[in-house]
């Protein structure tokens, strides 16, 4: 009978024992209630041991980051449009002992007042400032959450806004207005550059009109680089002195001008047939002397008819 006796009693007493211990992992931490009262300080991590038959009772409480997320939110901005808002909130418990006796679920309670704190801040906004403003946005809820819920043991350590969402007709009004600014960009840039050309042009026509050899020269230029075109008839003024049936400018006889008009035609002819490009303008520079008057330039037959004078010269080699 004795040895039933010792038996049974090293049974209980290993049955109590086994009861009255409690691992705890390393981010756990235990509220021990003995006989309804919290003790001072939480319990954990490791091996705890609390009295059996009810006296103590644990809660554990989680001590790593929770992720709150935060479900999408119908917000009317101060603007009066309708947009919709969620976020996640990151938070950790800074006292285990207050996030169980002052609330009665702190998780969700958290994730309702940071609900309500987002909405309420984004009322205060107009469209505009709330898609260019959002870190600013994540730090005041997270100031104003953390006030609110330090009491609580809980630390808010992060608010992110994770998607804010517009209308259909919304979306399609900015888009045709950032379609009209960069229109208007594009024509900006367009007359900055008309009006750096139009004053380059000037300072050119002011450099060419206190050279007349100047403006000269670059009509031989242009001459020389259009006749290299087939296809082509070009009609440009000669500046020579011509009387049409034979007379001469003042102390020049009339047949002098008929073989400096006939000399012109010759060389600008042997110019475009031969692409001799020095040939031109020595040449119609030789029959200047004042007056100008028309020439017609066929570079396909390489002839030159100086109008006016009935002088041609054709080149057919």
């Amino acid at each position: 009978m004795m040895p039933l006796l010792l038996f049974g009693a090293f049974f209980i007493a290993v049955f109590l024992f086994s009861t009255s211990l409690k691992v705890l992992r390393e981010y756990e931490r235990a509220i021990v209630f003995r006989l309804g009262r919290a003790r001072n300080q939480p319990l954990g991590p490791g091996l705890v041991l609390m009295l059996p038959f009810g006296i103590d009772r644990a809660q554990v409480v989680d001590l790593r980051t929770k992720v709150i997320q935060i479900p999408t939110q119908e917000v009317i901005t101060r603007d009066n449009i309708s947009i919709g808002v969620d976020a996640v909130v990151y938070a950790d418990v800074s006292s285990p002992t207050d996030a169980v006796l002052r609330v009665e679920q702190y998780m969700p309670a958290t994730l309702q007042l940071a609900a309500t704190t987002l909405r309420s801040i984004i009322g205060k906004m107009e469209l505009d400032e709330v898609l260019a403003k959002r870190s600013e946005i994540n730090l005041e809820v997270q100031s104003i959450l953390d006030a609110r819920v330090e009491q609580w043991g809980i630390d808010i350590t992060a608010v992110e806004i994770k998607d804010i969402s517009l209308p259909a007709e919304m979306k399609r009004a900015m888009a045709r207005q950032a379609e009209a600014e960069r229109e208007r960009r594009a024509k900006v840039i367009m007359a900055e550059g008309e009006l750096q050309a139009a004053a380059q042009l000037t300072e050119a026509a002011r450099l060419i009109s206190s050279e007349p050899a100047a403006l000269q020269l670059r009509l031989y230029q242009t001459m020389v680089e259009v006749a290299a075109q087939p296809n082509m008839t070009i009609v440009l003024p000669v500046p020579i002195e011509l009387l049409a049936g034979g007379a001469g400018s003042a102390g020049t006889p009339a047949g002098t001008v008929g073989q400096l008009a006939a000399t012109a035609a010759a060389a600008i002819a042997k110019g475009l047939s031969d692409g001799d490009k020095n040939a031109l303008p020595a040449a119609t520079a030789s029959t200047v002397s004042g007056r100008r008057i028309p020439v017609v330039i066929n570079p396909i037959s390489c002839s030159a008819h100086l109008t006016g004078i009935g002088l041609d010269s054709q080149n057919n080699t």
